[in-house]
């Protein structure tokens, strides 16, 4: 999801690599996997009722499930909703949620159980038919929902609810079909190996009836099963309240009273609000306080890695960028960015320079994907860009969201390029992070670059992969079209064997590097902290904080 915590990388590798080889096919039972970690565990004691808030920014979209693929909507939604697993909060594995049992024999048919008695913010049961009404509306073009490819796009029909051209042929997709109130069958176009994997994501959330009446208005006042329910309306651009859902039959049940998701436009006024004990639960420190928030804040601060990576994107939809030889004026722009020298001084050391578009501690990272491309050299940069035609009018902008930490890196990396090829290059920062993505997303990037990241929806390569660069993927923002990269992925897709699968993806990502479509930067840390008022405060394996589990003092 564009975009973070906090194992040690090596252990993560490890431990997910275990996990992927276990959770191919086959099925889960309902005390497969445990309960959370954190769930149930020992807690200091606190309020219950009490609410604590968060560092957070204005939605882009309506919150629908299927209709968020950015952190700031996204963190709201998986606290709203509970689909059939959630993520181990160490190493992202998947546990079952509302998931009984999912039985494949051949990770292309399933037969999934959910667990009865759930029900919905507005008392309606949560039953198999909640699950597969939504699904369905998610993937239908006609609702325009920014995940239906690729979320449901494994889905035996989806072409049909879902063409390229023209109009669905259908409403439905053939591939899902209720069998009762608490069994439903799936059956995918072709087997895939990660599918339960995918099945943690937000998109595929149950829905209530009364979303259909009116999902635009939904949108704004969202009623889910999750740990926590609407408090209130939400007042744009200003905050969204959350309190806990009494009836919230997950093992994950808060410890505390409720989320205050406030929305800054300003890291720098969060982080005075931190120190102030106004914002008790920050989402990154400014870059500029990076050498002293430790000292600030003792004991409160954190540090700790976190699989999301940091990109910049080059639009190429603009002709001008896509021509035949450009790929070597996009490797020279990523061979003139100097990263040890911008993750020094800019960030601290906060900041690891990426050498794969694959963030470390997920299984398939491959060191080195990148090679001699994002390594800094001023001689190769000049005649790699040189010998591509040259920079487009001899002028780069990037665009990027002014309401987070971005300016000091987004002038120092200009700076870098400026110096090494002698070219203008311009930071265009845009009031607010639904403001920038919603240039990006418009493909309405009109400088060449643009800001762009990547947090983990799932502890697998391919979620950094075909969610980002397949063709016609709903966070392909740079509209990069390779066939030989969408025909590896879904061959990877394909493999029973998640380990062969994950292998697969691995020489995908190599054209990434011959083609260069967005450049990778650097792999983020979780530098953060918390307020004084709060304590039981941690954050699970792609950065987000342990929700559930802050205790208000």
């Amino acid at each position: 999801m564009r975009g973070s915590t906090r194992v040690k990388v090596g252990a993560a590798l490890t431990v997910v690599a275990l996990a992927a080889t276990a959770c191919s096919s086959g099925s889960d039972s309902k005390n497969a996997g445990g309960s959370s970690p954190s769930a149930g565990g020992s807690a200091p004691a606190g309020n219950p009722n009490g609410v604590y808030s968060y560092q957070s920014g204005e939605p882009q979209n309506p919150l629908q499930p299927a209709n968020a693929n950015e952190n700031q909507g996204g963190r709201i939604l998986q606290v709203l909703f509970r689909g059939l697993y959630t993520f181990d909060p160490k190493d992202g594995h998947p546990i079952p949620a509302m998931a009984d049992k999912v039985d494949s024999p051949d990770a292309q048919n399933y037969t999934i159980k959910i667990k009865p008695g759930w029900t919905f913010h507005n008392g309606e049961p949560v039953t198999a038919k909640s699950f597969v009404d939504a699904w369905n509306w998610g993937a239908n073009a006609k609702n325009k929902q920014l995940s239906a490819d690729p979320w449901f796009a494994d889905i035996e029909g989806f072409k049909d609810v879902h063409p390229e051209e023209g109009d669905p042929k259908a409403d439905t997709m053939t591939g899902l079909k209720v069998v009762d109130d608490t069994t439903f069958t799936v059956k995918l176009s072709q087997p895939v190996s990660s599918f339960k994997y995918k099945l943690g994501y937000v998109a595929y959330s149950p829905l209530p009836q009364a979303f259909y009446a009116d999902p635009a208005k939904f949108g704004e006042n969202p009623v889910g099963n999750g740990p926590y329910q609407m408090d209130g309306a939400w007042e744009h651009k200003v905050h969204l309240k959350l309190k806990t859902f009494a009836n919230y039959k997950g093992d994950d049940k808060p410890k505390n009273g409720g989320i205050d998701f406030k929305f800054y436009t300003s890291a720098e006024a969060a982080y005075t609000d931190l120190l102030s004990d106004n914002l008790d639960v920050m989402d990154q420190v400014p870059t500029t306080q990076l050498g002293k928030y430790k000292q600030d804040l003792g004991d409160r601060a954190v540090d700790q890695p976190q699989a999301s990576i940091q990109l910049v994107g080059i639009a190429l939809y603009d002709p001008a960028w896509s021509k035949p030889g450009m790929e070597k004026v996009r490797q020279g722009i990523s061979m003139a960015i100097d990263r040890d020298t911008i993750t020094k001084t800019v960030f601290k050391g906060a900041r690891k320079p990426a050498d794969s578009w694959v963030s470390p501690g997920i299984n398939g990272y491959l060191p080195g994907t990148c090679g001699d491309f994002c390594k800094y050299d001023p001689a190769k940069a000049k005649q790699f860009v040189q010998e591509g035609g040259g920079i487009p009018g001899n002028k780069l902008t990037l665009i990027y969201n002014g309401d987070a930490n971005h300016k000091e890196w987004v002038d120092a990396t200009c700076n870098s390029i400026r110096q090494t090829l002698n070219v203008e290059c311009v930071g265009d920062p845009k009031p607010t992070f639904k403001d920038s993505r919603n240039i990006i997303q418009g493909k309405k990037v009109t400088g060449g670059l643009f800001r762009t990241g990547w947090q983990a929806d799932y502890p697998l390569n391919g979620n950094f992969l075909a969610d980002v660069y397949r063709t016609g993927a709903a966070s392909n923002d740079s509209g990069y079209s390779n066939p030989k990269f969408d025909e590896l992925t879904k061959q990877a897709d394909a493999n029973p064997d998640l380990n062969a699968a994950v292998k697969q993806y691995q020489e995908a990502e190599k054209l990434l590097a011959a083609d260069m479509p967005q450049i990778p930067l650097w792999n983020y840390q979780s530098t953060t902290g918390y307020s004084k008022k709060v304590t039981n405060v941690t954050y699970v394996w792609n950065g987000d904080p342990d929700f559930t589990q802050v205790v208000v003092k």
